[in-house]
């Protein structure tokens, strides 16, 4: 019998448990004798030793389910070689839990920690097989992630609702988006919700230049704003300046919720215009997975399984110009795919009027 051992890792998104269904059923069709053995909370239940053996019928009906029915949690990559407070070595604890089940292939469904954490087993000489899960879409080597369709409806979904509320009130909104390093899911949700204003982190502001591109709209009749604010949103100034500075400027200032509420003041104190902020939060990971997204879940699960029957291990499933390939995990691990300050999509965004806050 061949055993393969399914995890889910790092932040939940609405298609995790649609691409586990998709490598389940690709994998019972390849092979006669398959049993799946799914570990509980990600790397965690590795570690650990708890898992359960999958039913083949509890992959059924999953494809519109959100979350995901193995679990999950955060493993720290930069504390997988720190030992728990037990003393416990997670790599060597890993390990064994992997040959003690007989494992063939070890599948994780992950973002970036996750796919470092699978390169490491690689290069401890497990079998491998990733796919790339994150709303942020924020993975090397892959052109979309699954995830990030599903959160990009839900966070423009909420730009759609604010802009009636701003609208009647004549208030300047700020959505606060989710996004520390990378601002894919605030571009394209600041787009399609129709935003005046997306702040990345990839494109540090200037706060004079925000001020003047809502004083231009008050002037051409416009009695509202929409701004579309990563979480990892920061201004020029601040970007200029090292670690160290930066933590040392936030202890010394005002604490703010976030970057959303510092940016709403700083425009109500300079500009005296009413200023509401609406942060989404996690919502933006809830709810089911968009069509968009269970078309391309079966295909990267489907991929995956291939993978297994051709025993290509240490590999990530990725989508290049809409097709599926296959990327080494040595190329993926800890690289991540940001946003260009000059690529085409923001170069049509600021055709059409909406400012980044830079010019």
């Amino acid at each position: 019998m061949m055993r393969i051992g399914m995890l889910t890792s790092g932040g939940d998104c609405q298609s995790l448990n649609a691409t586990m269904r998709g490598v389940a059923k690709a994998l019972y069709r390849m092979f006669d004798d398959i049993e799946i053995i799914g570990f509980e909370d990600g790397y965690k239940g590795l570690i650990y030793t708890d898992y359960r053996i999958m039913r083949p019928e509890e992959f059924s009906g999953i494809l519109t389910k959100g979350g995901t029915i193995l679990g999950t949690s955060r493993q720290p990559f930069k504390l997988m070689r720190t030992p728990d407070a037990n003393g416990l070595d997670k790599v060597e604890a890993m390990k064994h839990t992997y040959k003690k089940l007989k494992l063939e292939c070890l599948v994780v469904l992950g973002g970036n920690g996750s796919q470092k954490t699978a390169n490491l087993l690689r290069e401890e000489g497990l079998n491998v097989v990733s796919l790339p899960k994150t709303i942020d879409n924020d993975l090397w080597g892959t052109d979309m992630t699954f995830g990030f369709e599903s959160a990009m409806n839900v966070a423009t979904n909420a730009i759609d609702c604010i802009h009636t509320t701003a609208a009647s009130h004549g208030r300047v909104f700020i959505v606060e988006v989710m996004g520390h390093k990378v601002g894919w899911l605030t571009l394209y949700a600041g787009i399609a919700g129709g935003a005046d204003i997306i702040l990345l982190p990839e494109i540090p502001y200037d706060l004079d230049i925000v001020i003047e591109a809502l004083k231009t709209r008050t002037k051409n009749g416009k009695k509202f704003s929409i701004i579309a604010v990563a979480e990892g949103a920061i201004s020029k100034e601040n970007a200029a300046l090292s670690k160290k500075e930066l933590k040392e400027k936030k202890k010394s200032g005002v604490v703010y919720p976030s970057v959303a509420y510092e940016i709403g003041a700083m425009i109500t104190e300079r500009t005296g215009q009413e200023v509401r902020v609406t942060v989404p939060g996690h919502m933006q990971r809830g709810g089911d997975p968009c069509p968009f997204d269970r078309v391309l879940s079966t295909r990267l699960g489907a991929e995956a399984a291939l993978l297994i029957k051709n025993k290509e291990y240490g590999n990530m499933v990725a989508v290049q110009n809409n097709d599926i390939v296959k990327m080494p995990l040595s190329d993926v691990a800890g690289k991540l795919k940001t946003v260009d300050p000059q690529c085409s999509i923001v170069r049509e965004a600021k055709m059409i009027g909406i400012s980044f806050g830079d010019e």
